[in-house]
């Protein structure tokens, strides 16, 4: 009850109207999300802001994973923000672990098996280039285990408003696009079969590149940052003599 009361008071009080006022964001396609029952929204990253904007022209509560340090940390900081992210109903994970794709699988099915709105970003980190990176599986194991369906999502321009790296870049105008939903239903029993996993993670990511217009790279994001991070120091080739 708590946590629906926080999450009201901050979506349509304290926070929602000044982001509508101040970054004026257009949603397209809001009628595609049910007004009840479960449904995934599998979305590219491109900001830390997209939690923010993507559930904003949504009547219903989206839930999402947060890192666990998040809840644990200690003192008056550590209670502000505990108390924050548990009101906008963000379920805790350890990320550090070797389990931790698991754990956020097994948060993910409580939301679902409760009749919410479950938000996911299948490329697992955000893009440190704008551009549309590799989906991982888990979201089509999500989607083939809990039989709800997976709503494409594309959120634009929040890279503008907050910059990889940087608290806050420029004013824009965030546009949040929701696509038809997905029914995987055909699969159904083959939520171990790695190609049938990846055939639907494929298939949802084609669906948010063409909602973004995203450049599509097939490789998963965590990758393409160690490599750039990698150009980014190492000296260039001096020609040959």
């Amino acid at each position: 009850m708590f946590v629906r009361l926080f999450y009201s008071v901050l979506k349509w009080v304290a926070i929602g109207p000044w982001l509508k006022l101040a970054f004026r964001p257009r949603v397209e396609g809001a009628e595609n999300v049910p007004d009840e029952g479960p449904a995934i929204l599998a979305g590219n990253h491109l900001s830390y802001a997209d939690w923010l904007f993507m559930p904003l022209g949504l009547p219903r509560m989206v839930r999402f994973v947060a890192k666990a340090e998040y809840f644990t940390e200690p003192g008056v900081k550590g209670w502000f923000k505990k108390t924050f992210f548990s009101g906008t109903g963000n379920v805790p994970i350890d990320r550090s672990g070797a389990n931790a794709a698991e754990g956020a699988l097994l948060a993910a099915r409580k939301v679902l098996d409760e009749g919410e709105l479950f938000g996911i970003y299948p490329e697992g980190t955000r893009s440190h280039d704008g551009r549309l990176y590799r989906g991982k599986t888990g979201v089509a194991r999500l989607a083939l285990i809990t039989k709800a369906p997976v709503i494409p999502v594309a959120v634009l321009k929040t890279d503008e408003v907050a910059p990889p790296g940087k608290a806050f870049g420029r004013f824009a105008q965030p546009v949040v696009r929701f696509g038809k939903p997905l029914d995987f239903s055909r699969y159904e029993g083959l939520e171990n079969d790695r190609y049938i996993l990846r055939s639907i993670t494929d298939e949802i990511m084609y669906e948010i590149m063409k909602l973004s217009g995203q450049e599509y790279v097939d490789m998963y994001a965590n990758r393409a940052k160690e490599l750039a991070k990698q150009q980014a120091v190492e000296p260039p080739a001096k020609p040959a003599a």
